[in-house]
């Protein structure tokens, strides 16, 4: 057979030979995109009331509105200086009152009384006093005090010191148990303003109307 002939028998069978089996290339994964999570169902339990807890203590404390009337004011018609004890003294009779120690009246001299005076304060003038408790001793009550006039600023502020002496007793007397649990952590009492506060006999005198 010629060469020729050979040569053009092998294209031949070259070209039906069936294909040579392949490796298969490895595939590369994908990214896949994160799928949003689903909220996973939760049971529903019922929910727990949890008692409010009580608010911190504090010293007990108050504020009386008064006016200035005419028999506070001096030659000079500003508010005579001893009207600032009468003050603090009347809202000292609210803040026990308030507290239930209305008793104490009687047994509670004061020891020790300061005043600083910042402003003027005239006839008609509506006053603010706020007394609040600032020691409580074995025998003694320290307060201080605020006197505002209408505006709000400060025409008076200081400090008065008592005592806790018993009926007949020669000097002072230790505070009661219950009595100094409400004079150290009673907090703040209910105000008497000219719009609440009650004149003598139950009627409003002219200068609260």
């Amino acid at each position: 057979m010629r060469r020729g002939a050979l040569r053009e028998r092998a294209r031949t069978d070259t070209r039906n030979a069936p294909p040579s089996p392949t490796e298969p290339r490895p595939t590369e994964p994908r990214p896949t995109e994160p799928r949003p999570t689903e909220p996973q169902p939760t049971e529903s339990r019922p929910s727990e009331s949890r008692p409010s807890e009580p608010p911190a203590s504090a010293p007990p404390s108050v504020l009386v509105e008064r006016r200035v009337e005419w028999t506070d004011t001096d030659a000079a018609g500003h508010y005579h200086h001893s009207t600032v004890v009468r003050w603090v003294e009347a809202a000292e009779a609210v803040l026990l009152h308030r507290l239930g120690l209305s008793h104490l009246f009687g047994s509670t001299p004061r020891v020790h009384f300061e005043a600083d005076y910042r402003a003027r304060l005239w006839f008609g003038d509506t006053v603010r006093t706020e007394l609040r408790v600032t020691k409580v001793g074995s025998a003694s009550l320290h307060y201080a005090f605020t006197v505002r006039g209408e505006q709000g600023g400060e025409a008076a502020t200081g400090r008065m010191v008592i005592a806790h002496s018993a009926a007949h007793a020669t000097g002072s007397t230790p505070w009661p148990d219950d009595v100094r649990d409400l004079l150290g952590a009673a907090g703040p009492q209910q105000p008497e303003l000219l719009t609440t506060a009650e004149a003598p006999g139950g009627t409003p005198c002219a200068s609260q109307s």
